[in-house]
């Protein structure tokens, strides 16, 4: 007795005629990822126009002198070479100090290693900006103690919750607050 295993596009959900037909898609970085790289197959056909639809992104790192650790941004290169207003952004570059490069680890840490997990359900934690979700409990902290949380931030040098701020309003379920403050969202 024989076995035939049919694979498929896990995007589309389309049949593979022929194993070579697909393509391993590693995720390494998505708003909807917390736990690390995930990976994902994909009739090649699909992701035909990947590299047309690809970004021109900048990594920066942040290395503020109140903060352990440096904030890693991301942004688009036409954004970042808005900052230079003097000089161009090519020129800047050029005549900046070479750091070493970091290697960046090609898998995620096992789970207990490296750094421990910040709880952001809790208001030591709740309110400042990371990469994830944003957890139920985060939200409600938020809702229930939001000045003390703003308090908090603008001490700590970090962007506050603005009730103003569309996307805030949204990522911590504020829309009644926001109203309950006669806030106009911007």
């Amino acid at each position: 007795m024989g076995q035939k295993i049919i694979r498929f596009s896990d995007l589309t959900g389309r049949h593979a005629e022929d194993e070579d037909q697909l393509v391993r898609v590693v995720v390494r970085a998505h708003p909807e990822l917390a736990d690390g790289p995930v990976a994902i197959e994909a009739l090649a056909g699909e992701l035909a126009e990947v590299r047309g639809l690809a970004l021109d992104l900048v990594t920066i790192e942040l290395h503020r002198p109140d903060e352990e650790e440096p904030e890693t941004v991301v942004m688009t290169a036409e954004a970042f070479d808005r900052l230079a207003t003097v000089t161009p952004m090519a020129e800047v570059l050029r005549g900046a100090e070479r750091v070493a490069a970091r290697a960046v680890p090609v898998q995620a840490p096992a789970a207990g290693a490296g750094r421990e997990r910040v709880n952001y359900a809790s208001t030591e934690h709740a309110g400042r900006p990371h990469k994830g979700r944003t957890t139920d409990a985060e939200k409600q902290i938020v809702r229930q103690h939001l000045d003390e949380i703003n308090e908090r931030l603008a001490a700590e040098g970090v962007r506050t919750v603005d009730l103003a701020n569309p996307e805030h309003v949204a990522r911590y379920g504020l829309e009644e607050l926001a109203a309950e403050r006669g806030v106009t969202l911007g």
